[in-house]
């Protein structure tokens, strides 16, 4: 899919003031040129001609066909005249010129009470950006649209909606279900350390799987990383549904303030046990700004990394979003953050539609991305916790610690295909990478999971010509996949 490119310094759009189309709404794939291409291809229809040759289609007039086509070229141009200042408020924030920053924020406000509707489209995206924009120059204002509720009963509500509002989050733990399920094959005793478990909705389907392997199901352990009471409640489900299914289980929850803090022994694994490590989108927690990091300490990515391999797992799962949001400069993360979450919104809108559902009908998961976008736009420093990275990062990071790439097979890959398929919106696909797999949203990558392993070297894992030759085919299956550019990894 092509998208509009973002040439701010030399492109100057007419001022709101010469646009018409007042109320207008710009669906995303118009303003990114593609709806009629990825329509083409993601759709066919057999019609029998017989059945349709007499037909005679309606012919529009000319000049109504003429006004139509304006309406669509005004509400374009508003579109990419609402995005141009919204990125020169950012640029303005962020060389501290904030008059010129409020001057901007007011007019890109004028446009959306006026011009553009803010329930769908453009529109919508460009509300959540403008009301961090608001949030960042005016923190204590009580005209505020954001309220941060960072208790984690709200925190849990929202991931749960936004888990039932589409493949996103399932795309993940299926993924990884399934590089577990093969990894554990033929283990008597399994160990599962889940970095993040919160309501445990990964592992029914996991603990399912195992009760109907030949011969019996392996003894399993789950250990969760979180807080009490929401991860021992779902410690509970997990027992009751493994009782029901003649699972041997046991479950334990470790506490956490920061992943970092954590040690190897915490985890209390046994010899002989084979062990999962699962993290989605968790990883880019622990990065932090290149000045942070002390030349004398170990960052809390490394720190992190460290103690999962000295567990030797027999597979470490990694989900996260594909993404760029970890640069220093807000104006280029803003950029980023646009283009991102612009199709994750207009993934959930066509999801919404194709369902009948009302837009706004989703508002927990919306407000889960709402919470996102403010924590890359308001935040600095430690006080940003968002710092997604691309897949070619994380690989990079991933072996300078020491950790195997473990390609997901053609089942993993037909299976996560499968799932997306169940959605109904045509605009879903799984894209192998490498012996990765990415979530696509029509063209644009969403979420990516990979699969490593720190088996010692004389286990299971591949011989040493086998991983630089595997090392190799991903990163160039990176590069193809990012038009040839291999980019280095970023803040630790």
């Amino acid at each position: 899919m092509g998208h509009f490119a973002f040439n701010w310094q030399g492109m100057e759009p007419a001022p709101a003031a010469s646009l018409s189309g007042a109320g207008a709404t710009l669906p995303l794939h118009s303003v990114q040129g593609a709806a009629a291409a990825t329509n083409s291809a993601d759709a066919s229809y057999c019609l029998d001609p017989a059945t349709y040759a007499p037909a005679v289609l309606p012919t529009i007039p000319p000049a109504v066909a003429e006004v139509g086509a304006k309406r669509r070229q005004d509400a374009e141009n508003i579109a990419l005249y609402l995005i141009h200042i919204l990125h020169k408020c950012a640029e303005a924030i962020e060389a501290g010129d904030y008059a010129v920053a409020a001057g901007k924020l007011s007019e890109a406000r004028t446009i959306l009470a006026t011009s553009v509707s803010t329930t769908t489209g453009i529109g919508r995206v460009a509300s959540h950006f403008a009301a961090a924009l608001a949030h960042r120059l005016f923190p204590a204002s009580p005209h505020s649209s954001f309220t941060q509720d960072a208790s984690p009963e709200r925190a849990g509500e929202l991931y749960r909606q936004f888990y039932d509002a589409g493949p996103y989050l399932k795309f993940a733990h299926y993924t990884a279900n399934q590089a577990i399920l093969e990894a554990f094959e033929g283990c008597d005793r399994v160990h599962v350390v889940d970095l993040a478990i919160k309501q445990g909705v990964q592992w029914p389907a996991l603990i399912q799987a195992l009760s109907g392997r030949p011969g019996g199901p392996p003894s399993v352990r789950i250990t969760g990383v979180g807080s009490a009471p929401a991860v021992d409640e779902a410690g509970l489900r997990l027992a009751e549904l493994a009782r029901a299914m003649n699972v041997p289980f046991s479950f334990q929850r470790v506490t956490e303030d920061s992943l970092d803090q954590l040690k190897p022994w915490m985890f209390q694994v046994l010899p002989g046990e084979a062990v999962a490590v699962n993290s989605i989108c968790q990883l880019h927690r622990l990065l932090v700004d290149p000045d942070a990091a002390s030349t004398s300490l170990p960052t809390p990515i490394d720190v992190v990394l460290g103690w999962i391999a000295s567990m030797q797992p027999r597979v470490f799962t990694v989900v996260e979003q594909e993404a760029d949001h970890n640069k220093p400069r807000l104006s280029t993360r803003f950029e980023n953050a646009m283009f991102y979450y612009g199709s994750v919104l207009d993934s959930m809108e066509a999801m919404s539609v194709s369902r009948d559902d009302v837009i706004g009908n989703g508002a927990g998961a919306d407000a889960y991305v709402q919470r996102e976008i403010f924590d890359i736009v308001c935040g600095e420093g430690s006080a940003r916790t968002e710092r997604h990275e691309p897949l070619a990062c994380w690989c990079d990071r991933l072996w300078r610690m020491g950790l195997t790439h473990v390609p997901l097979g053609p089942s993993a890959a037909y299976q996560a295909a499968k799932l997306v398929r169940m959605f109904s919106s045509a605009g879903f696909r799984v894209q192998e990478i490498g012996g990765c797999l990415s979530l696509m949203w029509h063209e644009r990558p969403l979420f990516t999971a990979s699969v490593w392993s720190a088996m010692p070297a004389n286990g299971a894992g591949p011989g040493a010509a086998e991983e630089r030759a595997d090392k190799q085919k991903l990163k160039r299956s990176i590069g193809e996949s990012s038009s040839g550019h291999l980019p280095d990894a970023g803040a630790q």
